[in-house]
């Protein structure tokens, strides 16, 4: 009964928080910004969202292909239709109740592949690791491309905490943040070492852990290089269906491939923020294209909300399929 309960309210706190970013990025819109955000849309080149929802299909299949060779070492070799399914009625699933999407899946494998839900964990703890990565190398080249907008901005707003009344950089302001970092990180290891049989500190550093031997158990796969393809492949689809994304509006059609890696970036921060995104990721894409000298409430808003909502018709639209289709595909094995 208390969990459910907890359940409940962890949606209702995702939802709420994903209602109030939805709000944040369309608040300050007037009746001409709605104007031009309708006209953008409407000029918009539709047709290449066709393209998009096959580039983003594949992915999702192809990270469903990645989990199965996961499993491997475990002895499991499910179906792809059923490792497809589950990925992707876990996405709908996700969008509902954050992180649920995860048992989800294990639990429909388990079901119609006779495979242990528990021991799915560490397959989706060593996923959640490998994409952590990819996402820092996404962060990173976007950095390095992209150091005259985006490092500029953070430059900017870097120089504004750390100065001094005289506008010069403050050694003290720097210095007490050096120390604070430290303090913390000293404070958080003797917690963790002190205090290591209280159940949330065990929980934390279970996490921790997971994280760890989800990294370390990459080295039991068999098909290394199948796997690096379909991670590179997984991300590379990601950029390119953004970058067709970016040619759908004419005023964003410039930004190309740099542009792209900018958007996957902070809209990968906005998916992790929220339910599916849900009013955060809008937002941030919105506030990232003004960088781009574009008007952010209007072309920024219009480019978030078309890239939102393509990638989430896919995902309610898949999953619901999926989970019409999966006990007819599985009919004789239950």
């Amino acid at each position: 009964m208390k969990k459910g309960i907890l359940t409940i309210l962890k949606y209702l706190f995702f939802l709420g928080l994903g209602v109030f970013f939805a709000w944040l990025s369309v608040k300050d819109i007037d009746a001409e910004r709605r104007q031009h955000i309708k006209s953008s849309l409407t000029q918009s080149k539709q047709w290449l969202f066709v393209p998009v929802v096959f580039m983003l299909l594949i992915a999702h299949y192809s990270r469903a292909l990645r989990w199965k060779i996961l499993m491997e070492p475990l002895g499991y070799k499910p179906s792809n239709f059923n490792t497809f399914a589950a990925v992707m009625i876990g996405y709908l699933v996700n969008m509902g109740v954050p992180r649920l999407g995860e048992v989800v899946k294990c639990t429909i494998l388990a079901r119609y592949e006779k495979i242990r839900a528990d021991k799915l964990v560490g397959t989706i703890v060593a996923e959640r690791a490998i994409d952590l990565i990819c996402l820092i190398i996404v962060f990173v080249l976007t950095l390095i491309t992209q150091g005259d907008i985006i490092g500029g901005f953070m430059q900017q707003r870097f120089a504004v905490f750390f100065s001094d009344k005289t506008g010069h950089l403050s050694t003290l302001k720097i210095s007490l943040a050096i120390g604070i970092s430290i303090l913390l990180i000293l404070i958080v290891y003797f917690i963790l070492k002190r205090f290591g049989h209280i159940d949330v500190v065990l929980k934390i550093k279970g996490v921790m852990k997971g994280v760890w031997h989800g990294l370390t158990s990459i080295r039991l796969i068999k098909h290394k290089g199948i796997f690096i393809f379909h991670t590179l492949l997984i991300w590379s689809l990601y950029l390119a269906s953004t970058l067709i994304g970016l040619h759908a509006l004419k005023e964003t059609s410039h930004l190309g491939i740099t542009g792209a890696l900018s958007v996957l970036s902070v809209g990968s921060i906005g998916m992790i923020l929220t339910p599916g995104g849900i009013g955060a990721y809008p937002l941030l894409v919105a506030q990232l294209i003004g960088l781009y000298g574009l008007e952010a409430d209007s072309v920024g808003t219009a480019l978030g909300w078309l890239l939102w909502s393509a990638q989430t018709v896919i995902i309610i639209a898949g999953g619901l399929v999926f989970f019409a289709l999966l006990s007819a595909f599985n009919k004789n094995k239950v």
